[in-house]
């Protein structure tokens, strides 16, 4: 009788066992798939970002705010190698600290850590201890993690997460945090063309408009503030003729006076570049295309009547336009409807000289 209960109380003990491992699998899978899509979610926040900010800045700031909330971070910080030095492209640390933060690859402590690639824990083990990158601070952070980032094995910054408790991320899983990193790094490949045309912006030496890689940077920024906006290019079609009829010098000086008419005509919010040569375009921010139109024929008839003195005496020469004109829509190519206009300009008769809507 006593056998028989004992047995009976195994049985249901190696039942329960098996139950309890059963709802365990259950809610480490369910743990699992929760946290994948977390990181799903994540990740389309960070595409998200990329599309709702203008400048390269902007969309590192973004994400590195979306890890900080998504993560329940306390500090976190994203330094990159510009060419010439480390620069703390986001960050929630007050700024007095980004001296030490973005110069941690020179740190004893971080540089096996960069050169086989792997993250670096660190933490303080008691109160009043400080963590060994720390120089004049001791209360902000008291544990962190150090992620080296690579693009193609080329090492071009790192990524630090900081806690404001001793062993903070004991137990962390370093898998959730390596896809966070290896988003991060996808985020920096994606704008790195883009920081490549924000860092060629000149500014023209004739007219003292911004060249046209200011569109796509800074000036869409602008544009994308409105859902919809008019793109106008135009050409001074006998630019060519008149350098080679008169000088260079004349040419220029049409050059010069063209943008200064046209530019006093603008209102702050319209982006004027020098395109190309004898090319320029005006975005019209928030502006239909009839509107556009209206002011352009003004526009058209002001530069027409401008008269410069040739190398020749008492002959002038004044130049002609041919404008063509298009709607843009936020979160479309601006490069590739641009690029449209210009076709259409280099390929309409030189004797062109009107107003065109595509």
């Amino acid at each position: 009788m006593i056998l028989g209960v004992i047995i009976l109380l195994v049985l249901i003990i190696v039942l329960l066992m098996v139950y309890n491992m059963s709802i365990h699998k259950k809610i480490q899978n369910f743990h699992n798939l929760n946290q994948k899509i977390t990181n799903l979610n994540v990740l389309q926040d960070f595409m998200n970002a990329i599309s709702e900010v203008t400048s390269v800045d902007e969309k590192i700031q973004k994400i590195n705010d979306i890890l900080i909330e998504r993560y329940q971070i306390k500090y976190s910080t994203i330094v990159v190698y510009n060419g010439t030095e480390y620069v703390v492209k986001a960050s929630n640390v007050e700024k007095k600290h980004w001296d030490t933060l973005r110069n941690l690859q020179n740190e004893e402590i971080f540089k096996d850590s960069i050169h086989t690639a792997t993250p670096k824990y660190v933490t303080i083990e008691k109160e009043g201890d400080r963590l060994p990158y720390q120089k004049m601070e001791f209360g902000r952070a008291k544990s962190a993690m150090f992620f080296p980032l690579y693009v193609e094995n080329v090492y071009i910054g790192y990524w630090i997460i900081e806690g404001n408790r001793p062993h903070e991320f004991d137990g962390i899983d370093t898998t959730i945090l390596e896809v966070v990193k290896n988003n991060i790094v996808s985020v920096l490949k994606t704008v790195e063309n883009q920081q490549v045309i924000e860092n060629i912006v000149r500014d023209d030496l004739f007219t003292n408009l911004k060249s046209e890689e200011y569109l796509y940077g800074e000036g869409k920024k602008i544009v994308d503030k409105y859902t919809m906006s008019t793109v106008c290019l135009f050409r001074i079609t006998n630019l060519e003729e008149i350098n080679e009829s008169y000088s260079r010098q004349t040419g220029n000086e049409i050059v010069t006076e063209v943008s200064r008419t046209v530019k006093e005509s603008l209102a702050n919010e319209y982006i004027f570049v020098r395109y190309m040569g004898p090319k320029f375009v005006i975005v019209f921010s928030g502006i239909d295309k009839e509107a556009v139109i209206s002011f352009m024929k003004e526009i058209k008839q002001k530069v027409e009547s401008i008269q410069i003195q040739t190398n020749k005496e008492n002959e002038q020469v004044s130049p002609k336009l041919n404008i063509v004109v298009s709607t843009y829509y936020k979160g479309t190519a601006l490069e590739g409807l641009t690029r449209k206009l210009e076709e259409y300009i280099d390929t309409a008769s030189k004797q062109e000289n009107a107003i065109n809507y595509l």
